[in-house]
């Protein structure tokens, strides 16, 4: 069987300010109505004999992705969860090890969770192509038919031919200058490296095990002491011991069994605005336009807006994205340069480097309303079904206002039936949670006031009038 293994572990600035790392741009919807990561696990139907997908996250995304995965119809207990990243040699030397368990000859379609591929036969023909060489002990890298000079992509010159349209690899190029991309362009025999794979698990292990043993030793102990209680909850203690190294570096440009397949399917790496905007449907003017917008003699712009409506007037390729809480401006050209601004809030500590002011979580979302040092405010939804986890805070007393829905609130021994109307007041230090019990989501305001401290009343239940 061919089995999947979706990397899901990048942070996304790039993307800043839609994509920040707590939801990064493979768990939002950047081109239709799905995640990135939903649309590379649809692209899996038609390849022949395709087991279920194994996606390897950040463990803060589990829930997301499982989410994903059980919307899609797959088990959602073929999420592994990295304590932190170390590069994809060590996500896919776990996902190997844990595959190995039930089918020693898993054949791994390695795919990141980001990239769009536009002809989807184009890409199952090369996956077929691929898989073949695969199971005669090669390990196989997609190289991406050039259209025109990129110099934010790696390349790889293509070597003697194997089985065509399949060639050994000559050599992995770092990202050129222009000038080098227009000569690689022209001179026909230099593929994009696409960072997609297809290779026997064992035989990964084996490669990886001769150059990086290290990487071995650490994912074999993470896997053989991660928690399976749901998702594979990787050992923090081993896992962070691995070396952080990419398949590129601690395999492919060092094994003498590498083979690159070429594919020309429309495929991005999604890497910018400017390349979102690039295969991005397009009104007349040239502007991708996604939103509440309004335009006035503009064109080639990628125009953007999640909460509020976004007027643009006589703009010529840009780039505009708003969200609650942030605005990108910048030349389309110049869209790569959004790493600085991130960089920059990262370093003055801002919020809004890592976290929107509405994010998902297992229980649905939350919505930071209000901060001060005084309070804070936030908006909880929980889908029907749902519950958030129990908490106890130090910090102050807390007040919930249910606004619409029906639940329960659990605080201290009791259990209160609440809904639309009703208040409950916490004291400090007292567990607590919700749960929606109707047949639509619960919405809570919940109030914390900081720095207070409440008097010996645990629960105060006030009803209101329906």
């Amino acid at each position: 069987m061919i089995v999947p293994v979706v990397l899901s572990g990048g942070s996304g600035t790039r993307l800043w300010p839609l994509s920040r790392p707590e939801q990064p741009k493979q768990l939002l919807a950047m081109i239709d109505e799905r995640t990135m990561l939903r649309a590379t696990i649809d692209r899996l139907a038609g390849i022949p004999e395709v087991a279920d997908p194994v996606v390897v996250c950040n463990a803060g995304h589990g829930h997301l992705v499982a989410s994903e995965l059980d919307a899609a119809g797959f088990a959602t207990d073929r999420v592994i969860l990295e304590p932190e990243g170390r590069n994809t040699a060590p996500a896919v030397a776990a996902a190997a090890t844990f595959l190995l368990e039930a089918a020693e000859d898993a054949i791994l379609l390695v795919l990141p969770a980001d990239h769009i591929i536009r002809d989807e036969g184009a890409f199952r023909d090369a996956v077929t192509i691929g898989a073949v060489q695969a199971r005669g002990d090669r390990l196989v890298t997609f190289g991406i038919v050039p259209d025109y000079p990129e110099t934010g992509y790696g390349y790889i010159r293509v070597g003697e031919p194997v089985d065509p349209p399949v060639s050994r690899i000559a050599e992995f190029v770092e990202k050129p200058d222009l000038a080098a991309a227009e000569e690689y362009l022209a001179d026909g025999g230099y593929l994009w490296n696409s960072g997609m794979f297809v290779f026997g698990a064992r035989r990964y292990l084996t490669e990886l095990e001769r150059f990086q043993p290290a990487i071995v030793k650490a994912t074999t102990a993470a896997v053989a002491a991660a928690n399976r209680d749901g998702a594979l909850a990787l050992d923090r203690a081993a896992f962070v011991e691995s070396p952080s190294d990419s398949i590129d570096l601690a395999v492919m440009e060092r094994t003498d069994g590498g083979v690159v397949v070429p594919l020309d399917a429309g495929w991005s790496d999604v890497g910018s605005w400017a390349a979102l905007w690039d295969v991005a449907p397009r009104d007349a003017h040239g502007n991708v336009v996604v939103g509440d917008v309004r335009t006035v003699d503009t064109s080639g712009s990628y125009l953007r807006t999640e909460s509020r409506l976004l007027a643009a007037i006589g703009l010529s390729d840009m780039v505009v994205v708003e969200t609650a809480d942030a605005v990108l401006v910048a030349p389309r050209d110049r869209a790569q340069d959004v790493k600085q601004i991130v960089d920059g809030l990262r370093g003055a500590a801002r919020v809004e480097a890592s976290r929107h002011l509405r994010r998902p979580t297992g229980f649905g979302t939350i919505e930071d309303l209000e901060s001060s040092a005084s309070s804070l405010v936030r908006r909880l939804t929980i889908a029907a079904g749902g519950e958030t986890i129990t908490r106890s805070r130090s910090g102050g007393p807390v007040h919930w206002i249910v606004t619409a829905g029906r639940g329960t609130a659990a605080v201290g021994d009791d259990s209160i039936d609440i809904r639309a109307g009703d208040a409950v007041a916490i004291a400090t230090g007292v567990p607590h949670h919700l749960e929606s019990t109707g047949s639509s989501p619960l919405e809570v305001v919940e109030i914390q006031i900081v720095g207070e401290t409440a008097d010996d009343t645990t629960v105060d239940i006030r009803k209101g009038d329906g």
